[in-house]
């Protein structure tokens, strides 16, 4: 049987919104490394400090969008998995190699982003973290649980360790780094400012991507929980069967909602230092904005699906289907879009974090329509139409036939 990739009456309304959801999120937290140092900041520890709307702009986006879509999208590509090898496997098609082969070119198109363009690209990540999937498609969904909160257990462990550090050493790294922060700061600014492409791409070598790369067995890690999750779920056809495990997703929606109350609480409790962590003030937030990042994703995954129970629901989101549907291309052309505002037309650190989230909301409004305009003339945006063609080896009908439209 020749490979062929989803029909689009296949497709599973409910998980494009939520991508196209969690695309808008991450774009959210992106577009501040867009438009200033911000990859600078956190290298050295630097707390931002803002003030007036960018300060209110800067505590929502830490309570409710940091942290919380990056897993949503780990969720989903965990579940997309499932779905892929499932229905491969189904047709009697090589799952597997069909698999190494389809995450081998999201490598590649992961690293050609993060080298050449943007030090943010979670592509690559993703990728390394499918290849893990493949020892975990056919074991059973307990195993799946079993390895996915051993690895979050032993991820807070690894957490958890900044806080046996003695508050001398702290204070003494900190004031080492904040010596060296300003003339990094000022260099990289600098860099981004007024260097040619290939010195931009140089510096950015040694400066940003060698860490990231170096960075991969940590951040891999609440990735991969993720991603078991998402193939649990897959396993358990929780979303080829929403109305029969209904009462299950409103249980993960309570608990989740509730988990993430204190969480959000004591979070934001610290970032306006009315809870005093004193030293260790920089590693409390960490804690708490991956704790609520992962209780907050479950829970905007259950409320999304319960709503999408609803075509009424279904019919008010569905220009976050079509950006879902057109994920891979949307992502790569937010990339393509900042780079272009803000470093070709000179705006780079020199925008307002409020800016920057104003400029985020234009584009991806932009996007939104863009998007189903495409689909109503195309089966597939056009990355991913480059990621089937060369993962199936023959070039699927881009263009839909005048019957379908």
């Amino acid at each position: 049987m020749k490979a062929s990739p989803i029909p689009a009456n296949e497709r599973l309304i409910t998980l494009d919104v939520i991508r196209g959801f969690a695309l808008f999120g991450i774009f959210l937290v992106n577009m501040p490394a867009f438009h200033s140092p911000h990859f600078i900041k956190q290298l050295y520890g630097v707390e931002p400090a803002y003030d007036g709307i960018d300060s209110i702009v800067y505590l929502f986006l830490q309570l409710f969008v940091q942290m919380k879509f990056f897993t949503i999208f780990s969720f989903l590509f965990g579940l997309g998995f499932y779905i892929f090898m499932s229905r491969a496997d189904e047709k009697g098609l090589p799952m597997n190699r069909l698999f190494l082969r389809r995450t081998s070119i999201l490598l590649t198109f992961g690293l050609l982003h993060l080298i050449f363009l943007w030090y943010g690209d979670i592509l690559h990540l993703y990728a390394i973290g499918g290849f893990l999937l493949l020892f975990f498609y056919k074991r059973t969904a307990k195993t799946l649980l079993v390895w996915a909160v051993s690895l979050l257990f032993m991820f807070y462990v690894l957490t958890s360790l900044q806080f046996l550090l003695p508050p001398t050493f702290i204070q003494g790294m900190n004031a080492e780094l904040t010596s060296e922060s300003s003339v990094a700061m000022k260099e990289y600014i600098n860099v981004y400012e007024n260097a040619s492409y290939l010195d931009w791409i140089s510096y950015r070598f040694g400066v940003e991507v060698s860490p990231i790369l170096l960075n991969i067995p940590f951040t891999l890690i609440p990735v991969l929980v993720m991603f078991l999750v998402g193939l649990y779920a897959g396993k358990q056809k929780i979303f080829q069967h929403i109305d029969e495990r209904a009462a299950f997703i409103k249980k993960i929606q309570i608990i989740s909602g509730l988990l993430s109350v204190p969480f959000v609480v004591i979070l934001s409790l610290l970032l306006l230092s009315v809870l005093d962590a004193g030293f260790y003030k920089y590693a409390a937030v960490q804690l708490f904005t991956s704790l609520s990042g992962f209780s907050l994703c479950f829970f905007y995954i259950s409320t999304l699906t319960l709503l999408l129970r609803s075509s009424k629901w279904q019919n008010r989101l569905q220009l976050l289907r079509f950006a879902g549907q057109m994920a891979l291309t949307n992502y790569l052309m937010q990339t393509f879009i900042c780079l272009l505002i803000f470093r070709v037309f000179g705006l780079y650190h020199n925008i307002s974090l409020a800016a920057g989230t104003l400029f985020c909301l234009i584009i991806f409004t932009g996007q939104l329509f863009i998007s189903a305009a495409w689909l109503n003339y195309f089966r597939f945006g056009p990355f991913e139409w480059l990621w089937r063609t060369l993962t199936y080896g023959h070039m699927p009908a881009l263009k839909k036939s005048k019957a379908s439209i």
